[in-house]
């Protein structure tokens, strides 16, 4: 059987749990076209989402990221991987709400610090205690992504095709979204 993806699907969740790896895989398998809004945001800007943040301020890029979100989510059905920090957003939640569907790819702290204790992109965790600064970020973040519209638990032991399948599973308990044909 064939899926059709019928809405967007909005990848959201912390920094290391896999959205964009995740994202592109489960794109490929669907037939359609995975959007990063941090590249979108990169390549308009011509710089790192970190030089942004130095340059400007987490205001002002937040508000380039919410224009950047609403225009990717117009074009179709697509997959989306969004930064961590833009499903905090209200205006984003709700953007992402009307075209589609969030999903949070929900993984524990312990395996998000695996992936990204060796990163230097991260301008959030550029602290004296980055694993620390992780886990605060997670305590905080957790009951926002909890709105998301639908959940896909990382396992260690998942690869990126693994995690893909598991959230084309996830996606099939709603029609609306991905149709079997």
């Amino acid at each position: 059987m064939k899926q059709v993806l019928k809405k967007p699907v909005t990848v959201v969740g912390m920094m290391g749990a896999g959205k964009s790896a995740v994202g592109k895989a489960l794109a490929t398998r669907l037939g359609v076209p995975f959007l990063d809004s941090d590249a979108e945001i990169e390549a308009a800007a011509n710089m790192t989402i970190a030089e942004v943040f130095q340059r400007d301020g987490e205001a002002f890029f937040r508000d380039r990221e919410a224009e950047v979100i609403a225009r990717l989510l117009s074009t179709g059905p697509i997959v989306l991987s969004t930064g961590g920090g833009a499903f905090l957003a209200e205006r984003n939640r709700d953007a992402i709400s009307a075209a589609g569907v969030s999903l949070w790819l929900r993984a524990d702290l312990d395996l998000l610090w695996q992936r990204v204790r060796h990163k230097t992109t991260r301008p959030l965790l550029r602290t004296a205690d980055p694993k620390k600064t992780l886990a605060e970020i997670y305590a905080a973040r957790q009951p926002i992504y909890a709105l998301a519209d639908l959940v896909a638990d990382a396992d260690p032991k998942y690869s990126i095709s693994d995690m893909a399948a598991h959230v084309i599973d996830v996606l099939k308990t709603r029609p609306d979204v991905l149709e079997e044909v």
